[in-house]
């Protein structure tokens, strides 16, 4: 009898083809290029407000030791750039180990301003978590809705 709740009239919807077939491994790699996808959005997300942070270490520069001098605003911005640009490259292949690179600059901006060295160490290790989650969902095998729940 047909279950009076499940008012769809295909009794295959919802159900996945099983992962050996050819429609099952196209489904898995488009989940999985989805994912990957929203992944490095998430990414760039958080190298723009990246740079956002490290726009304001000027500010606490010209407050501490000898100010804020040409060639250290120079620095400052060009990390700043730098972000911008790895964060517009993270659909590339190699973008997520570039944000990871580019962590060091902003490591280094604690050398003007001791603050840096720990919002640095924040967002390396923001950086590396983000790292790690990709890891596991891009090589997870594809989740699978169990029968009826579409």
């Amino acid at each position: 009898m047909p279950d009076p709740l499940n008012e769809s009239s295909d009794p295959n919807e919802g159900r996945l083809e099983p992962i050996g077939s050819i429609e099952g491994r196209l489904h898995a790699h488009e989940c999985r290029a989805q994912v990957a996808k929203r992944l490095n959005g998430g990414a760039a997300a958080v190298l723009i407000l990246e740079a956002l942070v490290v726009l304001f270490v000027p500010r606490a520069i010209v407050q501490s030791g000898p100010g804020l001098t040409p060639w250290r605003l120079s620095a400052v911005l060009a990390v700043v750039v730098l972000l911008v640009v790895v964060a517009g490259l993270q659909r590339r292949s190699w973008g997520p180990q570039a944000g990871l690179a580019v962590q060091l600059p902003v490591l280094a901006t604690g050398f003007f301003t001791a603050v840096m060295w720990f919002l640095g160490a924040l967002f390396v290790l923001l950086w590396v978590y983000l790292l790690r989650i990709r890891a596991e969902l891009l090589e997870s095998p594809p989740v699978r809705p169990a029968n009826g729940d579409g």
